[in-house]
């Protein structure tokens, strides 16, 4: 380089050229317009990040809207007595959430030492724990693995921003900041309002994380783990759980008990290092083999017990109510039912239901020949990708057309059964189509349902609805679901009970059974018993079961009056002109006084229509639960019970004392139901080809509605005609056994009154008498006197020369009939009227009622004699 004077001077020369000048203020303002413009991109950034940094902040959710109790708690249901029936809960929602005071300090420590060691020192976010995850994260090629959340921020993740686990990374970022911004919100509002802000917190967080197994929250957890409550929880126990929540999976202390081991050492660490725990304390912890009694507990975890049947329909009914009391959608009535932490009090009696359970897993209760019926259902997916359903009605028309004309989906065994569904199954599923699902399932038969029900209250203390061991929840429930024709236990409640009550008949009016016919039809109208017993009382006709003094009486209360009384007693499936398939069905037609009607009824509707006339007329609905509380105690539903008046007290007193008659008489339809220390009062119902046999009654205590048939409706063999009323005798015993005797009460509405059994009449001289109730405005005013006896004349007035001439077997009255009383006819009517004498008519079997494979109309139906009994 050049440094002379001449090159100095060059170079000086150039410097102070104007050209020189404007070249280095061209790029002085260059560098000035790039300052500038940095400087101005630096300010727009950092105006659109406050911008946005704002706006994630305003849209985050108001704090006073803010909720961290946790969700999805489990629902309890209890008995009438206040004991635990039942945990309902959703996979996710097996939490029973419990005070801080219910949590050991152990493991409040034992959180806090491995989550968040400055919780008690920051106020919802940890400033130093942040920086650290930056730095670690910069120094790791910008991979930020480290978290910095408190347990505040985790609380509000878990049950304010609940779908943290489908974000994005923008959705991440932003509920971040939210996160952190809610935190600080929250200790500050909490502490505002004078709480002790920290146990808050940990109470709440602790009755939410998911502790793996299938458990949420510190009391699940310490229940499955270790068989014990929270609060006996030991160190070692607390540390265990501790380690779980970071990875519930790989930490879970039953699958991996070493990696869960691990990380429960550093939780024992960090709790000594951060003086929670002594180093003495610490050793013990370590030394104690806790996976070993987490194995054992493990082993003697009951396999969750299926819903019984009480529960199904208890679950049923809750959903029910929720829809149309509170305004729930279903899906919304689900979540309450089973992730709401509901208390549900129920109205079963525990010992009731025990008797139920026992008798009817009882075997010897039930037909020596049982068989096996079958729940079948298969779905397979076509070559050509479309599906194709297959029932077990579908298997049946495939045997019967393939030659087996008696297959009847009735088998002797279960491998019987099994047999016959794969060779379906081979039929049906070709070459190059998959089985997507297929249910299957068998059930004894024949099968039966019982129902008891308080009167007094409509509670119902005690249902089941099947026969044998329980083996799933939500099954085929036969005491709610199935809807069978009820044959001659209609009789008392949809013509006998109108007819007293609105036409003022007695029991001791009479019919004359005899041949009839349905209107509209030329089918007769049978009784189960041959032939036809002449006049008859309303009491009689009720204690043989009569069909065809029911169907008269039914024709003069109307058909329609009849049907509006089956309405108000609860059976809600009676129709009226209900269309079917473009045919009109209509139950206020004659065969429903027998019982023939179109959709049947349950056995639960049946017993809560006989509990009407035991509870002096008064029909009330069927109550299961009497209300439900939430978490905070606060009462969600109540069940007030629902009553209607049907009956009058003394049409309900009359029908009570014609049904004792039904139970106590010989002859009676439910002769032999009597119970040892207790009146009864009932009525049977057959239908027809015996598909279906009945026994409703009841006590002063109980009424028990009792069904027996085949799920196919297959009519009953001889030996298996009889097992319900077993079953009906056996429950009702044991029930009353202890309970001290009552009678039935008579209302001052009714009366006694002495009279004729052939005219219904006051009894006058002669007749053959009974003892009746009345209602007292229709006891009988005239005096019968078709069996009067003329005193024999004097002998100086007698026609007769020679009085021991007389013939007693003569005609003495000159009026055609034989008046010595000695058991023939003797008032011209057909029947025997020797005083007293009930015996004449014999015993009748129970009535039978068909059921017509498709309810019809009485235009187009084959009406037969729908009941007997």
């Amino acid at each position: 380089m050049n440094f002379g004077k001449n090159s100095t001077h060059k170079k000086r020369k150039q410097l102070s050229s104007a050209s020189s000048k404007r070249g280095k203020r061209a790029g002085v303002t260059f560098l000035r317009v790039l300052f500038l413009s940095f400087a101005a991109v630096c300010v727009i950034f950092c105006c659109m990040g406050v911008g946005a940094f704002r706006a994630i902040l305003d849209t985050s959710p108001d704090i006073s809207d803010v909720n961290i109790m946790p969700s999805g708690n489990a629902t309890f249901v209890y008995d009438a007595d206040g004991n635990q029936l039942q945990k309902l809960s959703a996979p996710n929602a097996n939490r029973m959430s419990v005070s801080i005071s219910k949590i050991p300090l152990d493991m409040q420590h034992a959180i806090v030492a491995i989550e968040d060691e400055r919780f008690y020192e920051h106020n919802g976010i940890d400033i130093q724990g942040i920086l650290r995850a930056f730095v670690n994260g910069v120094s790791h090629g910008f991979h930020f693995n480290e978290g910095a959340s408190t347990l505040t921020q985790q609380l509000l993740k878990n049950n304010v921003f609940t779908n943290w686990t489908n974000e994005g990374k923008i959705e991440r970022f932003k509920r971040k900041i939210q996160e952190q911004y809610l935190a600080l919100q929250l200790e500050a509002s909490l502490t505002a309002e004078g709480m002790d802000t920290k146990s808050v917190i940990l109470e709440n967080y602790l009755n939410t994380i998911n502790l793996s197994a299938g458990t949420y929250g510190i009391q699940a957890a310490a229940q499955r783990y270790f068989g014990k409550n929270s609060e006996d929880l030991t160190l070692s126990e607390c540390a265990v759980l501790a380690a779980i929540p970071q990875n519930p999976y790989a930490y879970n202390p039953i699958r991996f008990p070493e990696e869960n081991a691990k990380r429960r050492k550093k939780v024992l660490t960090n709790m000594l290092d951060q003086g929670y725990i002594t180093k003495a304390q610490y050793e013990e912890a370590l030394a104690d083999n806790v996976y070993e009694r987490i194995q054992e507990t493990d082993s003697s975890q009951e396999t969750v017990t299926p819903y019984s049947y009480f529960i199904d329909e208890l679950t049923s009914q809750i959903i029910t109510d929720l829809q149309e009391q509170k305004g729930y959608t279903k899906v919304q009535a689900q979540n309450a039912l089973y992730s709401g932490g509901l208390r549900i009090y129920t109205t079963q009696d525990p010992s009731i239901q025990s008797i139920l359970d026992e008798e009817y897993q009882n075997e010897e209760n039930f037909p020596a020949h049982t068989q096996v019926g079958i729940d079948w259902a298969l779905t397979v997916q076509k070559a050509d990708g479309t599906t194709q359903n297959y029932s077990k009605e579908m298997m049946k028309l495939y045997f019967k057309d393939h030659g087996d004309e008696n297959f009847d989906l009735l088998f002797d065994s279960e491998e019987e059964a099994q047999n016959y569904v794969d060779q379906y199954k081979a039929a049906v599923v070709g070459e190059g189509e998959t089985i997507v699902a297929e249910r299957i399932s068998f059930a004894a038969q024949p099968q039966s349902s019982m129902v008891i029900i308080d009167q007094h209250t409509g509670y119902v203390k005690a249902l089941v609805g099947g026969r044998g061991e329980k083996t799933a929840s939500l099954t085929l429930n036969r005491a709610t679901d199935t809807y069978r024709q009820p044959g001659s236990t209609f009789k008392p409640l949809a013509v006998y009970g109108p007819a007293i009550n609105d036409l003022g008949l007695t029991l001791a009016d009479t019919y004359v059974d005899q041949a009839i016919a349905y209107e509209n039809t030329n089918r007769p109208v049978k009784n189960a018993y041959s032939g036809y017993r002449g006049t008859m009382t309303i009491r009689d006709a009720l204690k043989y079961s009569c069909n065809t003094i029911a169907v008269q009486c039914f024709r003069d209360i109307t058909p329609r009056l009849g049907y509006t009384y089956l309405k108000e007693l609860g059976f809600d499936k009676v129709t009226d002109h209900e269309v079917i398939n473009g045919q009109v069905y209509d139950d206020a037609r004659e065969p429903t006084a027998l019982g023939g009607i179109t959709n049947g009824v349950s056995t639960l509707e049946l017993t809560a229509a006989y509990a009407a006339i035991a509870n002096g007329g008064t029909y009330t609905k069927p109550v299961f639960y009497t209300k439900i509380l939430d978490q905070n105690g606060d009462v969600v539903l109540e069940n007030k019970p629902q009553t209607t008046k049907v009956f009058r007290e003394s049409t309900a007193y009359l029908l009570t004392s014609a049904l004792e008659s039904v139970v106590n008489d010989e002859g009676g339809t439910g002769n032999g139901l009597q119970l040892d220390n207790m009146p009864v009062a009932g009525k049977t119902g057959t239908t027809s080809a015996t598909r279906d046999v009945w026994f409703a009654g009841f006590t002063p205590y109980y009424t028990c509605a009792v069904w027996a048939g085949y799920d196919t409706n297959e009519f009953l063999e001889d030996d298996c005609k009889s097992f319900h009323k077993t079953l009906w005798k056996k429950v009702m015993s044991r029930i009353h056994e202890d309970l001290p005797y009552v009678d039935f009460e008579m209302p001052s509405t009714v009366k006694e009154a002495t009279i004729c059994t052939s005219s219904g009449l006051l009894a006058g001289s002669g007749c053959p008498t009974r003892t009746e109730y009345f209602e007292t405005s229709t006891i009988p005013t005239v005096r019968c006197t078709r069996h009067y006896v003329a005193p024999t004349p004097s002998p100086w007035h007698s026609h007769e020369t020679d009085p021991s001439d007389s013939d007693e077997d003569a005609d003495t009255d000159t009026d055609g009939t034989d008046t010595d009383e000695d058991g023939t006819d003797t008032d011209g009517d057909g029947t025997d009227t020797v005083p007293g004498d009930d015996s004449t008519v014999p015993a009748a079997p129970d009535d039978t009622a068909p059921v017509p494979d498709t309810p019809a109309t009485p235009d187009t139906a084959s009406v037969q004699d729908y009941s007997a009994g």
